[in-house]
């Protein structure tokens, strides 16, 4: 076995930062170097210490799009009340998705990742030229540590990608996917806005479609993977996540009980299904009705890396004219249903979540009355 890697002083770190960076090949690279132990710019102080795991048996609960309409809706409400995540089956019945989707988005993804250190190094780069990025970490030079995986993300909304800057590998796939995926965020959302006695279209009628994001992670195997994270704990900021993966697994939700405790729950790749969740935003729009939990990726023990595609939904309509909070349909002038947040701007509510470290709640409470 290795022997521990010490830390990195400030100044080594940063030039540790700086020579990963510019290798252009993220972690994917060092894999392929033949890296034996985890880099000390990788490594999470005792990364699995914050919470025990809950018995084998514990789940997320399953919502059926193919049920009706009334009992999806509750279905759908219980869960995001309870969990603040759920699996969805059912949608490629209920909504036409076709059978190969997002399993080809998915192996589209691994492809891209899989192409030799040259090509992939190609498109990597921080900034966002026509809405489309492709690097390790987008907090590389801000969070504590780093963590093990490379990353393609693309800004779907509400200006279209340049669909040349997405990698042509999974270019077609991808965008395919981000068709099918829109329309489970839709059904999600109207289903969710059901729940809250609102009618269907009131979430949807929020623009809460109109600003997309997709991410397609990439996590290699790991050399030590009890020294490291794929993804640290954190919460959405967004309205809605939908989440498609392989059948590696590594996610993990955190359950708050009533009695205060908290424990780890596996999400467990379930064939055909999407997992869903609900976004600090909707925390706050629905008034605390729903919850935005926090949600990590563990290093998996697989010979084989993961792969996942995340869309978040999130409002397009900004501006200084036009704010967000609880929506004014769930709350009262009275003491019965007061307001938990204040309104905000779009500006303001982004500029909050770029200003905080992505392991950090912080930013539900920062608009909390």
């Amino acid at each position: 076995m290795a022997s521990p890697t010490p830390p990195a002083s400030q100044s080594d770190r940063a030039a540790l930062l700086k020579a990963f960076d510019e290798a252009r090949t993220g972690v994917r690279g060092l894999v392929e170097s033949g890296v034996s132990s985890v880099p000390a710019l990788f490594i999470h102080p005792d990364p699995y210490a914050s919470a025990p795991l809950a018995p084998p048996g514990a789940s997320i609960p399953v919502v059926d799009l193919s049920l009706p309409a009334p009992l999806a809706a509750a279905a759908a409400a219980e869960a995001a009340r309870s969990w603040g995540f759920f699996h969805l089956v059912n949608h490629h019945q209920a909504l036409g998705v076709p059978e190969d989707y997002p399993a080809r988005a998915l192996a589209a993804v691994r492809a891209f990742n899989e192409l030799p250190a040259a090509e992939r190094a190609a498109h990597y780069g921080r900034a966002m030229p026509g809405g489309v990025s492709y690097s390790s970490n987008v907090d590389l030079y801000r969070s504590p540590a780093a963590s093990w995986r490379d990353t393609i993300q693309i800004a779907l909304g509400p200006n279209r990608p340049d669909p040349a800057r997405i990698p042509a590998v999974c270019r077609d796939e991808v965008l395919e996917w981000d068709a099918h995926a829109t329309a489970v965020g839709c059904a999600v959302l109207g289903l969710l806005s059901e729940g809250l006695e609102l009618g269907s279209s009131r979430l949807e009628a929020a623009s809460c479609l109109e600003g997309k994001v997709m991410v397609c992670h990439y996590y290699p195997v790991c050399p030590e993977p009890e020294r490291t994270m794929g993804l640290v704990p954190h919460s959405d900021p967004g309205v809605l996540t939908v989440l498609a993966q392989d059948g590696i697994g590594g996610l993990q939700v955190k359950q708050n009980d009533e009695d205060g405790t908290s424990r780890w729950v596996d999400v467990k790749p379930v064939p055909g299904a999407l997992v869903i969740n609900v976004g600090d935003l909707l925390q706050i729009m629905s008034n605390d009705e729903y919850k935005s939990v926090d949600h990590r990726v563990i290093m998996n023990t697989r010979e084989e890396a993961r792969v996942s595609i995340a869309i978040f939904f999130n409002p397009g309509k900004r501006g200084d004219n036009v704010f967000y909070g609880p929506l004014p349909e769930l709350v009262s002038s009275d003491s019965r249903s007061p307001p938990k947040y204040r309104n905000f701007t779009m500006s303001e509510f982004l500029g909050a979540f770029f200003r905080r470290d992505l392991a950090s709640k912080a930013l539900v409470e920062h608009f909390k009355l």
